[in-house]
């Protein structure tokens, strides 16, 4: 089967979706790679590497999309600038693609998918299991963004992460606040603690404690009885009572930080409102928030997404692609995640869907000219 890997064409996407050292395993596993030319030049990765590697380099989009069985890309298909053709239209029926569909938030670019029948395996949703560990490119991903969340917040404060003894005195370290103890919240603090910072954590999974202390961090407690958690291991939706008690609890931890750091979201739904402008009017000149949910609505309700802004001497960053910051390093794990896929769903260069395969079942998103993804279903009412 032959895989395309195309040029990203959303605005400031500078990962690729597969590097030259995986382009070679792929071969070696029987398939063949068309890369489309300068698609990696942003992450680091030459047209000159991908031919070392196997790739043939493909000049133009329509002509790489026709030689195609799979489609491996990172972004969900979008409008193209130069020609203002959406991606979709250069796919042919029966494709399959694999890609950050985020088919719960987009859902009709789903249904659009299902009526080019275009098959669609999305890496959102790959289920949280042992077995599929490998492929877990939102933790991949998430794991870069973390990392990234604190180095651009440093470069923001008008402060010093560690604590300093200089012979003019002493200088205090910086308080950073992280909101969410997932793989990006746990990365940061992890990030933050290695440069000398003070960090607190806050999560609505009480289980999540031991984890925020054993990295160094201070966990900010919310009693409740309430099961924050869903049987997929992600965070559900909290109450609107313990959103309240949350928020009063947070206050104070807020408006003494230097830094706030917020990464909460809710699969298929708006992303929760954490820090209010209240807080920010409360907190110190010179803060720093980043909210790493500004694409799904952000959790800071001044934070506007892809800017940096300064409100209330704070200043407020929304950058809504972290990963793509570190093109490099993101684009080298992602291309592990698939091709981690790739091994689990196909045999000498042929896929072959198994839907009685968990990993199948729960990742495929349109096959066959239908929506079969339950929640997405859901979604859709």
């Amino acid at each position: 089967m032959v895989i395309a890997v195309p040029r990203e064409v959303l605005p400031g996407e500078n990962r690729v979706s597969i590097t030259p050292d995986v382009t070679s395993k792929l071969i070696k596993k029987g398939f063949s790679v068309n890369v489309q030319k300068d698609a990696g030049i942003n992450a680091g990765f030459t047209n000159g590497q991908y031919e070392s590697a196997g790739a043939k380099i493909v000049e133009k989009a329509e002509e790489l999309y026709a030689s195609a069985d799979i489609i491996l890309k990172v972004q969900r298909p979008v409008e193209q600038p130069e020609t203002g053709k959406n991606e979709l239209d250069l796919f042919k029926e029966g494709q399959l693609l694999i890609t950050f569909m985020y088919s719960l938030h987009y859902f009709e670019l789903a249904k659009k998918c299902a009526e080019k029948k275009i098959n669609v395996i999305s890496m959102d949703v790959i289920p949280r299991t042992t077995l599929a560990q490998k492929m877990d490119a939102l933790s991949s991903q998430a794991n870069i963004a973390g990392y990234k969340a604190v180095i651009l917040s440093a470069n923001y404060l008008r402060k010093i992460f560690p604590l300093m003894m200089t012979a003019a005195g002493t200088i205090q370290p910086a308080r950073i606040v992280i909101m969410g103890a997932g793989v990006a919240g746990l990365q940061a603090l992890g990030t933050a603690r290695r440069l000398g910072a003070i960090v607190e954590v806050s999560d609505i999974r009480p289980s999540v404690k031991e984890e925020v202390e054993s990295l160094g961090g201070r966990f900010i407690e919310v009693e409740t009885d309430e099961n924050m958690q869903d049987a997929g291991g992600y965070a559900k939706e909290a109450s609107e009572e313990f959103l309240k008690k949350q928020k009063e609890l947070i206050f104070k931890h807020v408006t003494n930080a230097d830094i706030v750091i917020t990464t909460a979201l809710v699969p298929g739904r708006k992303a929760p409102v954490l820090v209010t402008e209240e807080m920010i009017k409360n907190m110190r000149p010179g803060s720093v928030v980043l909210d790493m949910a500004t694409e799904f609505g952000g959790n800071c309700e001044l934070s506007e997404k892809g800017k940096i802004i300064s409100k209330h001497d704070v200043t407020i960053i929304g950058e809504q692609n972290l990963p793509s910051l570190i093109a490099t390093n993101a684009s080298e794990v992602y291309a592990k995640n698939l091709l981690a896929l790739l091994e689990h769903i196909s045999k000498d260069g042929v896929v072959k869907l198994n839907f009685e395969d968990e990993i199948v079942k729960g990742s495929v998103i349109t096959y066959n000219g239908e929506l079969i993804h339950e929640r997405t279903k859901q979604m859709m009412g």
